[in-house]
């Protein structure tokens, strides 16, 4: 047996499970390499776990990365020898992406939305076999073509792709799209007000990722970039690319008017070819931007939902899904059926809390682009962030209520520590100057710190022309501290803020982390310096949710400082 590496940082064991040794020397340059192909599922502060499972062998064949250089990877950066049935197992789930293809079964030149049939092709007849026995894929493929060959109605092509990744082999959409109303749109050389304007490279590349030539295999799938990096420009991009009028589907009325207005600024649209479609404004044009609150709403539990309509007003070439990882169920249940249609999801990060992750790759499509947020920050495309933990003590009076409490209460009282508010002070006093959100999840710990530290609060319940007015003043330095709720965790273009002290949070959701960090990362004048606060409370459930959440930040290639508050003594990196 070849001796064991003392440099290299990675154990791979054969249960599919890699730990990295955060303190060996060649640990940044593993993490990047195992980003593309294993999910990180556990960081505590001295080896992280990462999980090498089918879906995210899936979406890095689906990136373009080779089998071949996951396995290297693995061998590159181990500390003992790979066990050989591991890189067996990689290439077994490798194999599986593409065995399976959905072609149309209409003439070469008909229009694929005519094509009432689809053809489902197996690479081999014991596949065939085995997936008519599937359970949940038998009534869909139950008109035989031929050995390999099934006859599939083009309405079941979404519940099909769901059904086979489910059972482990991912299908290669190669049935085309439908003819879609066309759309005139370039991309300027040079926003409204003058400024030169032209794609980032890693922009670009996103975009002839997921355009693909225009051809089969492109025109589907998701763009994984952090806050702050541009997937609303990779958006427009891809818009200009399929030249097809689009539906754009983001996450508030704020989100709707940030890409109405970048629309406007970068791209050669008419304005009146834009549309808002919101709970104000129903105007719907060759270019509608709609959040999904409008989409899902119905009148009551049992109702239909009113605007769902809104998919079939228009023949759409492309539908854009902004925080794809926020993707409502009704709205997955509509894409299911939209599989005709050119669709880009648009996020920080894939982690869903409901877990469908598999069913983004299915119904979206795979990962088409990810770059480590890291890498931008090095090339400077995105802020640099110090993140740090300050644990703070739960009162005397509160720890009788806090031992006695049911676990959920629990974590309430431990979020909504009262001793917070000194801390959050200092830390505003040591980082005076500096744009900050104070942001939290309970909104009687929010009105508090707001109405001490005379600051506005903005929270779901603020009207709309209100935040507008809060944003602007924020964004024009006449408010040099924002409350928010976690209404400002999605699609808030504050692109001057610098500091984030993080009061309150959902749980362990890493998609939260994600976001709120993401508010800091647009590129700033100067050093480029952002701080991202969490402040908790030591020794309870809110300390233990606070590992989980890091999962984010580790993942990314950031560094997580603990200090304790009492006093807080707060300190550049």
């Amino acid at each position: 047996m070849p001796p064991p590496r003392p440099d290299n940082p990675l154990i791979v064991q054969g249960d599919l499970t890699v730990l990295a040794e955060v303190d060996a020397p060649r640990y940044a340059e593993a993490r990047d390499a195992l980003a593309r192909f294993a999910e990180l599922v556990k960081s505590p502060e001295h080896v992280h776990t990462y999980r090498i499972t089918p879906l995210s062998i899936w979406n890095a064949c689906a990136a373009g990365v080779p089998v071949d250089a996951i396995a290297g990877a693995l061998d590159e950066y181990a500390k003992y020898p790979v066990p050989p049935h591991l890189a067996a197992r990689v290439r077994e789930f490798a194999d599986r992406y593409g065995r399976v293809r959905l072609d149309r079964e209409a003439d070469e030149d008909d229009d694929p939305a005519g094509a009432r049939t689809l053809l489902l092709r197996a690479s081999d007849a014991a596949l065939a076999e085995e997936l008519a026995r599937g359970r949940g894929l038998a009534p869909l493929l139950a008109d035989r073509a031929g050995p390999t060959t099934f006859r599939v109605r083009a309405d079941d092509r979404g519940r099909l792709k769901q059904g086979l990744v489910r059972a482990g082999f991912p299908a290669e959409d190669m049935a085309g799209y439908a003819e879609a109303e066309p759309l005139g749109i370039t991309l300027r050389s040079e926003t409204l007000g003058g400024a030169p304007f032209a794609l980032r490279p890693y922009q670009a590349d996103a975009v002839a990722a997921f355009h693909a030539g225009g051809s089969a295999r492109g025109g589907s799938g998701v763009v994984v970039l952090p806050c702050g990096a541009g997937k609303t420009v990779v958006g427009m991009a891809c818009m200009a690319a399929v030249g097809a009028s689009t539906l754009v589907l983001t996450t508030s009325v704020t989100a709707v008017r940030q890409w109405i207005a970048e629309l406007r600024d970068k791209t050669t649209l008419p304005w009146d070819a834009i549309g808002e479609y919101t709970g104000d404004t129903k105007d719907v044009r060759p270019v509608t931007v709609a959040t999904y609150q409008v989409l899902t709403h119905r009148a009551r539990a049992d109702a239909e939902f009113t605007h769902l309509a809104l998919f079939d007003e228009r023949a759409w070439g492309l539908i854009v899904y902004d925080e794809v990882h926020v993707l409502p169920a009704p709205v997955f249940q509509v894409t299911a059926g939209l599989q005709a249609r050119r669709r880009l999801g648009l996020t920080a990060t894939l982690v869903r809390e409901d877990g469908r992750e598999d069913d983004v790759f299915a119904l979206i499509g795979p990962k088409k682009a990810d770059v480590p947020w890291k890498v931008l920050e090095r090339q400077g495309w995105i802020a640099t962030a110090v993140c740090r933990e300050v644990r703070v003590p739960i009162p005397d009076d509160l720890r009788l209520p806090y031992a006695v409490a049911e676990p959920r209460d629990r974590f309430r009282i431990a979020a909504e520590n009262p001793a917070k508010e000194a801390v959050v002070r200092e830390i505003l006093a040591e980082h005076a100057g500096e744009p900050a959100l104070v942001i939290g999840t309970y909104l009687d710990q929010l009105r508090a710190l707001a109405g001490a530290l005379d600051a506005p609060l903005l929270t779901g319940a603020t009207a709309q022309r209100r935040r507008d007015v809060l944003f602007d003043a924020f964004r024009a330095g006449e408010l040099p501290v924002l409350v928010v709720s976690k209404v400002a965790n999605f699609a808030v273009d504050l692109p001057d803020a610098s500091l984030a002290v993080e009061v309150s949070g959902t749980f362990g959701s890493r998609q939260e982390e994600a976001q709120r960090l993401g508010r800091l990362l647009r590129p700033k004048a100067g050093a480029n310096q952002a701080h991202f606060y969490t402040v908790v409370s030591r020794d309870t459930v809110e300390q233990e949710v606070a590992l989980r959440r890091q999962l984010f930040l580790c993942e990314q290639g950031y560094g997580y400082e603990i200090v304790d508050a009492g006093p807080y003594a707060g300190r550049d990196a």
